[in-house]
C-alpha cells in the first residue's frame, strides 16, 4: 500500500462550512496528537520552544499547533538525540500537533549559491559543511516525529526570471519524489509546497505536479519574500482556489493581521509567522485598534490593560504602565507578558474569523476589524 494511502488512517481533513459570500472556510484537521480547528495561525517555535513561554502557558491559551524547524534542530541538538528522547513532543513537553518546516526556507534566507541537484549545502555553527537533501530533511523530520512534515524545496527569491523559476520548480518536483520515497511513517503527513514566484502558469504547473502525487496537504510557498502585499495577494488569489478542496491549504510565513484576512478570504486554512513573537520581544503589541509600541512615553501613566477584551494574564491583571516599566527596566517578564499577549491575540483573531465563517458573516467581520485595526497607530 502506498504511504499516501496509509497516512489517511491517521490524518484527516474536513471542511465544516464555507462562507456563502467568500472563499473563506472553517474546517478540522485530525492528527495523531489532536484536532486543529481551522482557520488556524501557528506560532513558531524554531528551536523546539516558543521564546519566553512555557508549554503549559501555550496549553492554557488553548493553542492547538506549533511549528518547529528542521534545519535549526538538525544543527543543534541533532535529530538523533531528539529521537532518543522519545521525539519532539515528549522532549519539549508538548502533546499537541507539531508541524516541521523542511529547511527549504533556510536555503533562501541563510545561504547563497549553495543549491545543486543533490541538495543544499550549509555551514554549521562550527564552520563545517552540512548537506541537506530531500532524504535527510525527511529523515530528520521523522526523527523529530512531527505530525505534519514539509517537503524539501527551494523557496524562490523575488524577483526571479522565468528561466530561473522553471529550473527551480522542475528540481523541486524531483526533490518531492525523493521526499516521498524517503517517507516511511504513516503517522506523519507530508505536505507539498507550491512554488512558481509571481507567474500564474508556473504556479499552476507546480500545483498540478503536486496534486498528481496525492499528498495529504499542500502549501503555497515563496510569498512574503519581499514581493509586497499586492503580488502576494495576486499569487494567493490565483493559486488557493485551484488547490484541492478536500485537503488543507497552507500559506507559509505570512503573519500580519491584514494579510491573514486576505488568506482566509481566499480559502486558506493554515498560516504561520514569527511576527507576533518577534515583535513582542521588541515591545510591539497587537490590539484590535492596531499595534502599540509599549516603550513609548505615552504609556508611562497608562493604567489600562493593553487590550481590554483580551484573556491573557497581562491584560486581565496588569496595565500598560507596568509592562512599559518592565521593558524600560530590561526585565525578562516584559517579553514574557508581551509574547503571551500577542499569541493570545492571534489565537483569538483566528477563532473569531472561524465563528464569522460559520455564521456567513466573514466579509463583515473582516471589514469591521480592519476599519479599526488600520486606523492611524496610537503609539
Amino acid at each position: 500500500m502506498r504511504i499516501q494511502d496509509q497516512v489517511k488512517e491517521h490524518f484527516k481533513f474536513k471542511v465544516v462550512h464555507q462562507d456563502k459570500n467568500s472563499g473563506a472556510r472553517a474546517g478540522v484537521i485530525t492528527t495523531p496528537h489532536g484536532d486543529i480547528p481551522t482557520p488556524v495561525f501557528m506560532p513558531v517555535g524554531t528551536h523546539g520552544a516558543i521564546k519566553a513561554l512555557q508549554m503549559k502557558e501555550m496549553e492554557e491559551m488553548d493553542v492547538k499547533v506549533l511549528l518547529s524547524n528542521t534545519y535549526h534542530l538538525h544543527l543543534t541538538p541533532g535529530s538523533d538525540l531528539v529521537a532518543k528522547a522519545g521525539g519532539l513532543h515528549k522532549w519539549m513537553g508538548w502533546d499537541r500537533p507539531i508541524l516541521t518546516d523542511s529547511g527549504g526556507f533556510q536555503v533562501f534566507s541563510l545561504q547563497k549559491k549553495s543549491i545543486k541537484e543533490e541538495g543544499a549545502e550549509f555551514r554549521d555553527q562550527d564552520g563545517k559543511t552540512v548537506l541537506l537533501t530531500p532524504e535527510t530533511s525527511i529523515g530528520i523530520q521523522q526523527n523529530l516525529g512531527s505530525d505534519i512534515m514539509m517537503a524539501f524545496d527551494e523557496c524562490i527569491p523575488y524577483p526571479a526570471t522565468r528561466p530561473y523559476v522553471k529550473d527551480s520548480i522542475d528540481r523541486t518536483h524531483r526533490w518531492l519524489d525523493r521526499c516521498i520515497n524517503a517517507w516511511t511513517n504513516p503517522k506523519q503527513a507530508l505536505f507539498g509546497i507550491i512554488q512558481g514566484s509571481e507567474f500564474d502558469d508556473y504556479r499552476k504547473e507546480c500545483l498540478d505536479e503536486l496534486i498528481a502525487r496525492d499528498l495529504p496537504g499542500y502549501a503555497i510557498g515563496g510569498v512574503s519574500v519581499g514581493e509586497g502585499p499586492d503580488v502576494m495577494e495576486k499569487v494567493v488569489k490565483y493559486t488557493a482556489p485551484l488547490m484541492p478542496k478536500d485537503k488543507p491549504r497552507y500559506v507559509m510565513g505570512v503573519g500580519n493581521p491584514e494579510d491573514l484576512f486576505m488568506l482566509w478570504e481566499h480559502g486558506v486554512d493554515m498560516s504561520d509567522c514569527i511576527i507576533p513573537t518577534k515583535f513582542a520581544r521588541g515591545g510591539t503589541l497587537f490590539t484590535n485598534r492596531g499595534k502599540i509600541r509599549i516603550k513609548h512615553r505615552n504609556y508611562r501613566r497608562d493604567f489600562y490593560p493593553v487590550e481590554p477584551n483580551c484573556s491573557c494574564y497581562g491584560c486581565q491583571n496588569l496595565t500598560r504602565s507596568y509592562i512599559k516599566h518592565l521593558f524600560d527596566s530590561n526585565e525578562i517578564l516584559g517579553a514574557i507578558l508581551a509574547t503571551a499577549h500577542n499569541i493570545a491575540f492571534y489565537k483569538s483573531l483566528a477563532d473569531r474569523a472561524r465563528e464569522a465563517i460559520l455564521e456567513d458573516r466573514y466579509l463583515d467581520f473582516k471589514q469591521e476589524f480592519l476599519a479599526q485595526y488600520l486606523k492611524e497607530g496610537h503609539g
